[in-house]
C-alpha cells in the first residue's frame, strides 16, 4: 500500500489477507503470552526500565499480565483428556485475552503449512467451530452480539440471489421450492462457487476441480483419514460423507457438523481463515473474496481487490 496515506488497521489486516507468502521466518511461533510468575518475568520489551515508566506503559504491562492469567486458566481448562469446558466460561476468557491472542495469531513468524498446528496447540478451544465463529465475530463485530446471526442472514439472502446467477451461467439448476438449509442444494451450491466466481488461477492438477478446496464428498465406506493423509492444502475445507461434515483445516481433521447446520458450513469455512490469520488458495481467491465483501461484512480496500474479483462482483450486482 502507498505510504502517502493513513492505512487503518482493517487495511492492514486485509492486505495481510492478500499478502504474497513471504519468505518462512526459522523461527516458530513463541508462547501467546508471557508469564506473570517472579520466576519467568516479560521479555526484555516489557521490563521496567531504569525510569520511571510512563502511565500507558504500566497500563500495558499490567494489561499483559491480566491477559496471561486468562490464557493460564483458558490452558487449564482443556488439560485434561476429552475436556469439555463450559462454553460460556471459555468465551469470557477469550473475550478477556483477544488483544494478546491476536497479537500472537497474526505475528507471521512460521510457515502458513505449519500455523494451523501451532495455534490449535496454543488454543485447543478453536477446534469447537462454535469458538471458531465467535472469533470471527470479535475480529469483525466487536461487541456486537448480533452478528453471527446477521452473518446467517446475509448468507441465507446471497443463496437465494446466487441460484439465479447459476442457473444464468448453466452453473445451477434451479431447486424448486428452493430450499436453503438441504444438503442437496448445500453441496450443488458449493460445487458451482467456483466456477461462478471465477479465479484467474487454476486448480492444482492433483486437486482437480477448484471447488474440492471447498468440499469434498467422501464415497461410501472411504476413509476421510486417507483423503486427508493426501490432502496438500492448508486451507480449511468440509468432507461430507452423507450424513455428517467433518470441518478440517490442511491435514487435520478438527470438528463435525451435523446435517442440519450443514448449510453454515462456508461460514464455518470463513471462520477458520480469519480466525487461523491463513491465506486464500488462489484458485478460489475469487469467490472467498466475494463471500468475505458480500455475506462477512469485511470490505476490501480497492487498491486490494484484484482485477478478477472487480469483474466477479459487477457481474454480482
Amino acid at each position: 500500500m502507498s505510504s502517502a496515506r493513513t492505512v487503518s488497521v482493517q487495511e492492514k489486516r486485509l492486505h495481510r489477507r492478500y499478502r504474497v507468502p513471504r519468505k518462512p521466518h526459522n523461527s516458530t511461533l513463541a508462547s501467546p503470552l508471557p508469564s506473570d510468575s517472579a520466576s519467568d518475568p516479560l521479555p526484555k520489551t516489557l521490563t521496567t526500565p531504569l525510569t520511571a515508566p510512563a502511565e500507558d506503559v504500566v497500563a500495558d504491562q499490567d494489561s499483559l499480565k491480566m491477559q496471561a492469567r486468562h490464557y493460564k486458566t483458558l490452558s487449564n481448562m482443556y488439560k485434561k483428556p476429552n475436556a469439555k469446558p463450559n462454553q460460556g466460561d471459555v468465551a469470557q476468557l477469550l473475550d478477556l485475552e483477544f488483544e494478546a491472542r491476536r497479537a500472537f495469531i497474526d505475528a507471521d513468524v512460521t510457515k502458513e503449512e505449519d500455523r494451523s498446528t501451532k495455534i490449535f496447540e496454543a488454543y485447543p478451544c478453536f477446534k469447537d467451530t462454535r469458538n471458531a465463529m465467535d472469533e470471527l465475530r470479535r475480529i469483525l463485530g466487536g461487541t456486537n452480539r448480533k452478528y453471527t446471526e446477521e452473518m446467517k442472514g446475509r448468507w441465507a439472502d446471497f443463496c437465494a440471489k446466487v441460484q439465479f446467477c447459476g442457473v444464468w451461467k448453466k452453473a445451477l439448476k434451479p431447486p424448486f421450492p428452493l430450499d436453503l438449509r438441504g444438503v442437496d442444494f448445500t453441496i450443488a451450491l458449493l460445487s458451482a462457487l467456483p466456477s461462478l466466481f471465477l479465479s484467474p488461477t487454476p486448480p492444482p492438477k492433483l486437486l482437480g476441480n477448484a471447488s474440492e478446496a471447498l468440499l469434498h464428498i467422501l464415497k461410501p465406506g472411504k476413509d476421510s483419514g486417507l483423503y486427508l493423509e493426501k490432502r496438500f492444502l492448508s486451507s480449511p475445507a468440509l468432507l461430507f460423507d452423507g450424513t455428517n461434515s467433518i470441518v478440517a483445516v490442511g491435514n487435520m481433521p478438527v470438528s463435525t457438523l451435523p446435517q442440519e447446520e450443514f448449510w453454515e458450513g462456508m461460514l464455518v469455512l470463513m471462520a477458520y481463515y480469519y480466525t487461523l490469520h491463513l491465506t486464500y488458495p488462489k484458485c478460489v481467491a475469487t469467490v472467498l473474496s466475494v463471500i468475505q465483501t458480500e455475506v462477512i461484512g469485511d470490505a476490501i480496500h480497492d487498491q486490494d481487490a484484484t482485477s478478477a474479483y472487480k469483474k466477479a462482483t459487477g457481474e454480482w450486482k
